[in-house]
């Protein structure tokens, strides 16, 4: 499954060989059930996640996701979708704009960016949107090598494809799919998104979820999931050096009872 028909172009040519063993499906997968019951897979063996976005959608420049190429302030996974980062940039109130680039990029200077953003409109391309945000952070204290326009792309990224909410409407299905001993495996590429499958599992492999000054069990809820993984798996540094992109990825894998 996958929301950019693009990426599922290159997916069909690849897995040409497998014929009918592969099935696509250009949505999000916020439909997974629907899909997975259309399609004939219940009681699966796996279910693997792979979140963000993708080095096809980072190269392309006319997609908007890159601040080091030039392109126009898009952003969408699914270029079907109506609402692109221009829209956010150029019309969001600054306040708005503030939380969004605080919520999900965790920027501390996100309400000195949105001034400057909203002092500079109308901003037209992500080199222009670049160089504002470059111009408004305050560079004590930021890790060296990463762009000050980094959190702000990643936060808007995140905002025009709904990415937090559809993952966590996305993992009670999941595990409603998967079979007994079966596997769920979810690569996240940042804290926001790691957090949530963090916190699911945790939650999914407890039998009672009621809060704690509750005297007695009201919830009724079961345990779904056996985690299996402690803390998230990361990449090596052989990985690393070969795919420096994947140095962020964390993987965590956990089992359905």
């Amino acid at each position: 499954m996958d929301r950019d028909p693009t990426a599922l172009a290159l997916a069909r040519r690849r897995l040409a060989p497998f014929g009918e063993r592969v099935q696509l499906a250009h949505s999000s997968f916020v439909s997974m059930r629907e899909h997975a019951v259309r399609l004939g897979f219940v009681d699966l063996d796996g279910i693997l996640l792979d979140l963000g976005l993708s080095s096809l959608q980072l190269d392309d420049p006319a997609r908007g996701f890159s601040f080091r190429r030039d392109g126009p302030l898009d952003m969408r996974f699914d270029p079907a979708d109506e609402l692109t980062a221009g829209m956010l940039v150029n019309d969001l109130p600054a306040e708005e704009l503030a939380d969004i680039i605080f919520r999900h990029g965790e920027e501390r200077d996100s309400r000195r960016i949105s001034r400057a953003i909203v002092g500079a409109r109308p901003l037209r391309t992500t080199g222009e949107l670049a160089m504002v945000v470059a111009g408004a952070v305050r560079r004590r204290g930021r890790r060296r090598g990463i762009h000050p326009a980094t959190r702000t792309f990643q936060a808007l990224r995140i905002a025009v494809n709904r990415e937090l909410e559809a993952l966590s409407t996305a993992l009670p299905q999941a595990v409603e799919l998967l079979r007994p001993g079966g596997r769920l495996v979810i690569i996240a590429f940042h804290s926001l998104e790691d957090r949530i499958v963090k916190r699911f599992v945790r939650r999914e492999g407890q039998d009672c979820v009621c809060p704690p000054e509750l005297a007695a069990c009201a919830c009724e809820h079961q345990a779904t999931l056996m985690n299996l993984t402690r803390k998230p798996i990361r990449p090596s540094t052989a990985e690393v050096e070969s795919n420096p992109r994947c140095r962020s990825a964390r993987m965590r894998v956990a089992e359905r009872i």
